[in-house]
């Protein structure tokens, strides 16, 4: 039905329920059945075959990716105007026409003209009393910093000594990596001028890789994330918030006396999301920094796919909302599907549990 493709859709949307599924399908992953084994010779040689048809197929479906991203590199200079003019009103750069500010709230939300008539009333006294006490806010204050703390993924990041400095923050930008060049994209964060650094923007390059693997064609899924490099951040004297300075005492072996020393330490701050750990070409991680850096690139790719083209939604909630009703949905989904084939198994007098047959969805990930 068409509300069931919707709610599909709306699943394969939700970075969580993808990582759910995902994780689900790994666990059929490299388990061939005994049933290979008993083929005979001639029927193994034409599925090798069939493979070499699915490795063809992965080359198709990268390039298919590579035309996805030169088609949001073309619509997101179609989007960036508005952007600029999102922005401009949240510095105070523009204010908007009573026409542009007029917004019609939902059926339930809407109120009788007596009560409303009452609010505006009321409304209008607060500001002529607020207009004597002092002038208005400009723009929208502290935009960023409350969509950040809004959201989970980036309020976790966040420390109050980095609140401060956030208030600062007037834009998010994407910029995608030119035409012909390797697949990158680009998060460029605006600061108007602050006492806790001279940046003015401070960056963060994502570089992605669209083909299969050949020593694992079919673990192909679209385009991954391969390295990011950040920026060097000028931080003022004395306000580097990505550092702090400790005292220990000592205590001499020989002598016997104990002095206090000084030591500079990495302190937690969302400012170190722009100093990446350094990932040499080919190089195995350690399970820590591929920890580090597999948050890093799911932090990353959620703000350039859900942060920067609906800030709005994430300031007032209502895209918080929205993905949790996402998430429950699908999660109701997940358990009803599951409930379903525990109930088939059990009715089925011919299932074996030891021959277990899986059709797994193909997946891609939102790019």
């Amino acid at each position: 039905t068409l509300s069931a493709r919707i709610l599909t859709v709306q699943m394969m949307q939700n970075p969580q329920i993808l990582a759910a599924l995902q994780e689900r399908l790994d666990g059929l992953n490299g388990s061939p059945s005994g049933y290979m084994e008993s083929l005979p010779k001639v029927v193994k040689r034409r599925v090798n075959a069939l493979k070499n048809l699915q490795v063809k197929c992965a080359h198709i479906e990268a390039k298919f990716y590579e035309e996805v991203h030169e088609l949001e590199r073309k619509y997101a200079a179609l989007y960036q105007p508005l952007f600029d003019k999102r922005s401009e009103i949240v510095k105070a750069a523009y204010e908007p026409t009573d026409e542009e500010c007029e917004w019609k709230a939902d059926e339930e939300e809407e109120l009788t003209v007596s009560k409303q008539d009452e609010m505006k009333e009321k409304a209008k006294l607060e500001e002529e009393k607020k207009d004597e006490e002092k002038e208005d806010p400009k723009g929208i204050p502290e935009f960023w910093l409350t969509v950040f703390k809004n959201v989970d993924l980036l309020s976790d990041m966040l420390q109050e000594h980095d609140e401060p400095i956030l208030k600062h923050l007037q834009d998010i930008k994407v910029k995608f990596s030119d035409p012909g060049q390797p697949m990158s994209f680009t998060l460029e964060f605006l600061f108007e001028a602050n006492d806790f650094f001279t940046n003015t923007v401070l960056t963060k390059t994502y570089k992605m890789r669209s083909e299969p693997d050949e020593s694992d064609p079919f673990s192909f899924d679209g385009p991954e994330i391969m390295c990011c490099t950040g920026c060097t951040i000028e931080w003022t004297k004395g306000k580097n918030v990505t550092l702090k300075t400790i005292k220990k005492k000592q205590k001499h072996k020989g002598r016997g006396t104990v002095r206090t020393v000084t030591k500079t330490v990495p302190n937690d701050s969302f400012f170190n999301f722009f100093t990446p750990p350094d990932v040499p070409e080919n190089a195995e991680l350690d399970e820590d920094s591929e920890a580090v850096l597999a948050a890093d690139f799911e932090i990353g790719h959620f703000i350039r796919e859900r942060i920067v083209p609906r800030a709005v939604l994430y300031f007032t909630g209502e895209a918080i909302e929205d993905d949790d009703d996402d998430v429950i949905l699908s999660g109701s989904v997940l358990c009803v599907q599951e409930g379903e084939e525990e109930a088939d198994e059990e009715n089925d007098p011919d299932y074996d549990p030891k021959v277990r047959s899986h059709a797994p969805p193909s997946i891609h990930p939102p790019l």
